[in-house]
């Protein structure tokens, strides 16, 4: 599934693999690419397709836990974009609960809406207390849902999961020529502003603040999948006064990494909308590139803000921007320096580390009531995104 969510939940389940290869780990996906169930051989994992997006229904759902005769724990990797308003999700899971198919029922709630979002679907977050565990990974999302009436007890942070960069002192021409890229198109500094292309990814005011910066020898790296026509518009009218080298693509995690390692500094000039806490995928994999990160104070950056905050401007503030790239320019070794708080939290923030975090809340909570007992390699867990 290209989206952060579905990536989200595979470095997940990986990382529970690689810790705990007893698991029984079962993804539960939506039908949006085909209703046909595969598996993952290298993570050894099923995937089976069995709900429509936009909370449509869930019988599908609960024939598949049926099934498998029940499962200790359900986790919800939950986006708005894919469940819609949620409603029927909560009443699916207190159904497998009062079948017995499920014994706990988590929820990760990727996106929180603050009621200034004015989005009717952020109703669903006052049924969260029908969930045993809620988990976030920003304290704005954690201290917003608390003062939306979820009991603090069950809401639990545990950061997003970092991946250190392997491609790290890899050569340039190397990590470019594998990408597609002629290494002769990277000039001077290289500017990478990797991720889905959106507005909202600020490159309206890249553009703008790179246009105050000209006597700069800069190469700007865009690459991700295009989400709107109109930022491909916002591209293209900048080639006529930029280097820009555009990978217009879908990429795995893998390619990313490697785009990463192509910069000298990574610009994510965000714009988020009014009332939507989440945190950025992108951040985490560009915290593990180990390389200067300039940043707007949104909430989807807010660790970025929380640890290195002289690299983060004002969001749609093309003129600080412009001033923040240069005086990382003319200070590279200091914001390098600089940024080693930021790389401490990346290597802290680690997948095995956070995965071990997912699986002492399971167990904790699974001790809440006594259990059969049971072997560890018949334990099992059902992750839905």
């Amino acid at each position: 599934m290209h989206c952060g969510v579905g990536e989200y939940t595979r470095l997940l389940a990986s990382a529970l693999r690689s810790i705990a290869p007893w698991l029984d780990v079962v993804v539960l996906t939506s039908t949006r690419r085909g209703k046909k169930p595969w598996r993952d051989e290298l993570l050894g994992i099923e995937v089976l397709p069995v709900f429509d997006e936009g909370d449509q229904g869930y019988e599908g759902m609960l024939d598949a836990l049926a099934a498998m005769e029940g499962v200790d724990v359900l986790h919800v990797q939950h986006e708005y974009g894919i469940f819609g308003r949620s409603v029927r999700l909560v009443k699916a899971v207190e159904q497998a609960r009062n079948e017995g198919l499920v014994r706990r029922a988590v929820i990760t709630m990727h996106t929180v809406f603050h009621p200034s979002s004015g989005r009717e679907e952020s109703g669903f977050q006052e049924l969260l207390n029908t969930f045993d565990a809620i988990i976030v990974h920003s304290i704005l999302q954690e201290f917003e849902l608390q003062w939306q009436g979820v009991e603090p007890s069950r809401i639990h942070r545990i950061p997003h999961g970092t991946l250190i960069n392997p491609y790290l002192g890899f050569p340039r021409n190397v990590l470019a020529s594998s990408l597609g890229i002629k290494p002769g198109l990277l000039r001077g500094l290289i500017l990478v502003v990797p991720g889905f292309l959106r507005p909202d990814k600020g490159f309206d005011v890249l553009f703008e603040a790179l246009s105050q910066l000209e006597s700069l020898n800069t190469t700007v790296v865009v690459a991700g999948e295009p989400r709107d026509k109109s930022v491909m518009g916002v591209i293209e009218a900048a080639r006529a006064r930029q280097n820009i080298v555009l990978i217009d693509r879908y990429l795995s995690n893998d390619e990313i990494l490697r785009v990463i390692g192509l910069a000298d500094i990574l610009v994510l000039p965000y714009k988020d909308k009014a009332g939507t806490y989440s945190v950025s995928g992108i951040l985490h994999l560009s915290m593990g590139g180990l390389k200067p990160i300039v940043g707007s104070r949104t909430p989807r950056l807010v660790e970025l803000y929380q640890y290195a905050p002289r690299l983060t401007v004002p969001p749609r503030d093309p003129v600080e921007l412009a001033k923040k790239i240069r005086w990382v320019v003319n200070n590279y070794d200091y914001a390098v320096a600089y940024m080693a708080t930021l790389y401490g939290y990346a290597a802290r923030t680690q997948w095995p580390r956070m995965a071990r975090r997912h699986l002492e809340l399971y167990t904790k909570l699974l001790a809440g009531k006594p259990r059969e007992p049971s072997l560890p390699d018949e334990e099992s867990i059902a992750s839905t995104d």
